[in-house]
């Protein structure tokens, strides 16, 4: 507990997806003085397999959020959501690569409204595309408004091609691993029943362990890990390179001077 402490105050957590957050720190959640939880997309990707049986992408959007709030209302009050699409409407599932400043910039403004003592996200290693995004809008906003970062895995796939869940893909400085006692664990099977929307995938997530650790110091200008990442191997349109190219470019943007002289 001594070596997670910076996480157990003030925490804002950064997710991709509601269901993010319970299944990389739905104990450390109950832990936290106070935190919050920013869902960076809307969980609604435009491929209608996903949403079809709802009617619309808009409605599997508004009930993925429902969702994730029943989730948090598990914690007792410890855990606010906080969804960034409502005020950026074009951060879509799988998309928020495409929109990195947008993304950003509504980000800084959570962070300043709230005032968190550090920030708790996803770690780099090519499950998903948002993640991803999620981990390097993470390392952003840490070296600009000087807010400590720290990260979690989910899932990856290794060199072999096999499925790797909640182990970090790359090696780190330090590593803390999280026992949930009994109670804990009866929560966070509670807010994973809560995301009824996502069948029996969630099932196939431990609740007794919990891997955090500093955020580590990654290349972003290269893909997380080599060969063949998970969500290319889920034959999506989108390629570690890409989404890695869009990493860059956001940074040699932001360092560029606008027409008033000063650095984005």
């Amino acid at each position: 507990m001594e070596g997670i402490a910076p996480i157990l105050g003030r925490t804002m957590v950064l997710v991709a997806h509601p269901d993010d957050e319970v299944i990389g720190c739905g104990a450390l959640l109950q832990r936290m003085r106070q935190a919050s939880v920013v869902f960076c997309t809307d969980g609604a990707p435009f491929d209608d397999f996903f949403w079809r049986r709802y009617g619309s992408r808009e409605a599997y959007a508004q009930l993925r959020q429902q969702e994730a709030r029943r989730a948090l209302e598990c914690t007792s009050g410890r855990a606010e959501p906080i969804f960034l699409a409502d005020r950026v409407p074009e951060l879509v599932d799988q998309q928020l690569f495409r929109f990195l400043p947008q993304g950003f910039d509504a980000l800084v403004r959570v962070v300043q409204e709230r005032r968190p003592d550090a920030l708790l996200t996803l770690a780099y290693e090519g499950g998903h595309p948002d993640h991803d995004s999620c981990c390097f809008l993470a390392a952003q906003l840490a070296r600009e408004l000087a807010v400590p970062a720290w990260e979690f895995p989910l899932y990856h796939r290794s060199t072999d091609g096999l499925g790797v869940k909640q182990e970090f893909a790359q090696p780190g400085d330090q590593e803390f691993v999280l026992h949930a006692t009994a109670g804990e664990q009866e929560v966070k099977k509670q807010m994973l029943a809560a995301y009824a929307s996502q069948g029996d995938i969630l099932a196939h997530f431990g609740v007794e362990l919990e891997r955090v650790r500093p955020l580590a110091g990654y290349d972003f200008s290269r893909p997380p890990l080599p060969g063949v990442l998970n969500y290319e191997a889920w034959q999506w349109q989108i390629t570690g390179a890409e989404v890695a190219a869009s990493f860059a470019r956001f940074l040699v943007e932001q360092s560029t001077p606008d027409v008033a002289g000063q650095v984005r």
